[in-house]
């Protein structure tokens, strides 16, 4: 019977070649335990599941309202997020004849460079990576949100993090940095909820086609379970995929854009649909152009354009930005990272969108 080679019963000295860069490995929780200590309630369950069945309705034409996912650029503070939810929730409901609203709630940032990296990496805004913290702060906040009765969306940036927090999400997204990433498609392929993929940061549409290509594929790929062990995952492929608008060298939400990204999807043989973010490259980032795109879009869905299924707008609190300074107390409701519209300016903006949607349904 064949057997291993014996090696040297030396200890084997692997610190000059292995982890040389790493400062630190710390225990990491894992996502049954957080499971367990933060469990779902039947009724939030209820309420995942009929809104992630409402969100494929509208990507598959059979309900006709717009897909409106608002909310904060990130998620800093849990108080101030369910402060925004309670109200964003009165507008959903007021609105739900036309438009499907879902609370934006996200916990990861992308950096260009450095910078703060989110509520689950740095929960605390101090450099205290008190990740495990942040992880069960985000899970919390997410039960919290569909208590109040609002589904929520998120973007899913890091490979592992799902797995603690994708149950409670209704609506994905791949930012515009890793739509081009066979890792982020593989983990769509895999996601029980919609996935949008936004378009390339230089405005490239075709990356975005091609993602959802990849991601309606079954796939095979190395992840971590619930149980925290490593394992091969193999995928069954989302068909509920599509395509975010959020402009690149130059905003990309005008009729002919949208003309020219459809085109593009049906040569793929993929649904000729998008969802337009009105913020990012779309505003030139300046925040309150935002009103400004979406009453562009408004308009071209009153028009009756019925490949236009969703919005993306940033809206807090209060309207602006600031910066997180050591010693210095934030102010209430506003972002710290993009700027965002208040929600007082977003309700017109909001009712805008129903009466859009109202005169294309008479059309």
């Amino acid at each position: 019977m064949p057997h291993r080679a014996i090696q040297s019963l030396a200890t084997l000295d692997t610190t000059r070649i292995d982890d040389t860069r790493i400062g630190a490995v710390r225990p990491l929780i894992t996502p049954a335990l957080l499971q367990e200590w933060l469990p779902t309630p039947p009724a939030a369950s209820a309420l995942v599941e009929s809104s992630r069945h409402a969100i494929a309705n509208v990507l598959n034409g059979t309900d006709d309202r717009l897909l409106v996912v608002v909310g904060p650029c990130s998620i800093h503070d849990h108080d101030q997020a369910m402060a925004y939810a309670r109200e964003l929730k009165a507008l959903a409901d007021q609105y739900a004849t036309d438009l499907l609203i879902v609370m934006r709630v996200y916990f990861e940032k992308p950096r260009t460079t450095v910078g703060w990296k989110g509520y689950i990496n740095d929960p605390h805004l101090d450099g205290s990576f008190a990740i495990n913290e942040g992880l069960e702060m985000a899970r919390k906040l997410l039960l919290d949100v569909l208590d109040v009765g609002l589904p929520v969306g998120t973007e899913f940036l890091d490979l592992l993090s799902p797995q603690f927090i994708s149950d409670l999400v209704s609506w994905g997204a791949i930012g515009a940095r890793t739509t081009e990433s066979q890792s982020h498609r593989q983990l769509a392929s895999g996601l029980s909820c919609p996935v949008g993929f936004k378009n390339g940061t230089d405005g490239g549409v075709k990356v975005a086609t091609d993602a959802i290509q990849a991601a309606q594929a079954s796939h095979a790929f190395m992840g971590m379970t619930k149980m925290g062990q490593a394992a091969i995952f193999e995928t069954r492929g989302n068909a509920d995929c599509h395509v975010i608008l959020r402009g690149g060298k130059q905003p990309n939400y005008s009729a002919a854009d949208v003309d020219a990204a459809c085109k593009l999807l049906s040569n793929a043989g993929l649904r000729p649909q998008v969802m337009v973010d009105v913020s990012h490259a779309n505003s030139s980032k300046q925040h309150q152009k935002q009103i400004e795109v979406s009453a562009d879009v408004a308009t071209q869905v009153a028009g009756g354009d019925r490949r236009i299924i969703g919005l993306m707008i940033e809206s807090n609190q209060e309207e602006g930005r600031q910066d997180i300074v050591p010693g210095q107390a934030l102010k209430m409701g506003v972002s710290v990272t993009d700027a965002c519209i208040s929600l007082g300016q977003t309700r017109p903006v909001l009712e805008g969108l129903s009466k859009a949607v109202r005169v294309r349904r008479s059309a």
